[in-house]
């Protein structure tokens, strides 16, 4: 659009438009595969998907849907906004906090410390987005100093939008219709135990039901209007998985050409190799377990595994600062920070994993915990040298 001069505005809101276009028709004639193994040939789909968007230019693909996207987060953040005010003045006393305001000790769940910081995988830190960021977002800026306002944007309105799910799941759940529960009972349902609430799906489930319930309230209690507010949200969280997806895939994609230039392999350097290793240990990972479910193996250490990126991001900022002799200490205390946060979550989760007798996350546990180790024995060799100057300086 931006390329052949046209309104942006006017694009943006018609692309917008044709998008929810989609999700109303859905719900009138909704895509089903028959079959036993429909979720498999979704994620077949999936996986094709995201090899076509990791290997086309960004500008043809991955930013236009990316930007649709961010328009997107507007409109449902707006909607909820509208739905917990509408919520408010229809029905004063209903939506209340149903969420206990403290639970020292919810039944079998881990102690918040260290795990609270290797929980909240896309908060004010996370270490896959900084792949992303210095993989893709770094590449579609328009100069150096616009990262700044990307940058802060972005976590400003993530911290919005982190308030918006806390009141959608602690104050969402109430009466839909007819033969739900509502108040403490249905937040019971979601929340009842560390068990009841483990696992990406039910993560997601509480968030779809609480927003859809507040967006009752602008749109009617209707059972289409429930099947429509409720695809709108589910498509919502859809649609930024996909982003993690494509966006994912093709970070890999870079890590392994660059394994291979490391290994002088002109074979793994190629973008179209490179991408089939990243999409096909995907699909493999998968098929471990019926159902399309072995990628969920490896997610009790996601958490731990993606802030300890994190800390290897905050390592090479602070080693930049100090050749640049600069104010290091800005990323050298959260460095320090998120590196002991995520070795003390490592160690308990080893121990754990020893305990239950996992003997595959075990493994890969104490192999994540041995570059951990590694990473710091480097970071203290380069910010020494860093310091003394061995390093030289850099300009910028």
């Amino acid at each position: 659009v931006y390329k052949r001069g046209r309104n942006l505005h006017t694009w943006s809101w018609a692309a917008l438009g044709l998008m929810y276009l989609t999700v109303v028709i859905g719900v009138f004639m909704p895509i089903t595969i028959p079959g036993q193994h429909a979720i498999e040939i979704w994620l077949v789909i999936l996986l094709i998907y995201s090899y076509i968007a990791s290997t086309l230019p960004v500008e043809t693909l991955l930013q236009p849907r990316d930007y649709i996207n961010s328009h997107e987060l507007l409109v449902a953040m707006g909607l909820i906004i509208l739905g917990a005010i509408g919520a408010v003045i229809k029905d004063p006393g209903h939506l209340n906090y149903v969420a206990p305001a403290f639970n020292a000790s919810p039944k079998g769940a881990p102690s918040i410390w260290p795990f609270l910081f290797v929980t909240i995988a896309c908060g004010a830190i996370s270490g896959f987005h900084s792949l992303a960021a210095s993989g893709t977002s770094s590449k579609q800026i328009d100069k150096e100093t616009d990262a700044q306002l990307v940058g802060y944007g972005g976590m400003v309105a993530e911290g919005i939008l982190a308030s918006l799910v806390i009141l959608a799941v602690a104050a969402g759940f109430g009466a839909f219709g007819k033969g739900l529960d509502e108040g403490m009972k249905a937040w019971q349902t979601h929340y009842a135990s560390w068990q009841t609430a483990k696992g990406l799906g039910a993560k997601i489930s509480a968030f779809v039901d609480g927003s859809s319930n507040m967006l009752a309230y602008i749109f009617g209690h209707s059972k289409f209007v429930k099947s429509l507010v409720t695809t709108i949200m589910g498509v919502f969280i859809v649609s930024f998985a996909g982003t993690s997806l494509d966006s994912g895939t093709r970070v890999q994609r870079y890590v392994i050409q660059e394994f291979g230039r490391s290994l002088k392999q002109k074979w793994l350097m190629n973008k179209h190799v490179a991408t089939l290793i990243a999409v096909g240990s995907a699909f493999a990972l998968a098929m471990v377990k019926p159902g399309g479910k072995g990628a969920l193996i490896l997610w009790p250490l996601f958490g731990t595994v993606n802030q300890l990126l994190a800390a290897l991001a905050l390592l090479v900022a602070t080693v930049y600062l100090i050749r640049k002799k600069s104010n290091s200490f800005v990323t050298g205390i959260p460095m320090v920070f998120m590196v002991i946060m995520t070795a003390w979550a490592m160690v308990l989760n080893i121990k754990n994993f020893a305990k239950t007798g996992n003997v595959l996350l075990f493994t890969i546990g104490t192999i994540v915990f041995m570059l951990m180790v590694w990473l710091i024995i480097e970071a203290i060799i380069v910010i020494n040298k860093a310091r003394k100057g061995k390093l030289g300086e850099v300009e910028g």
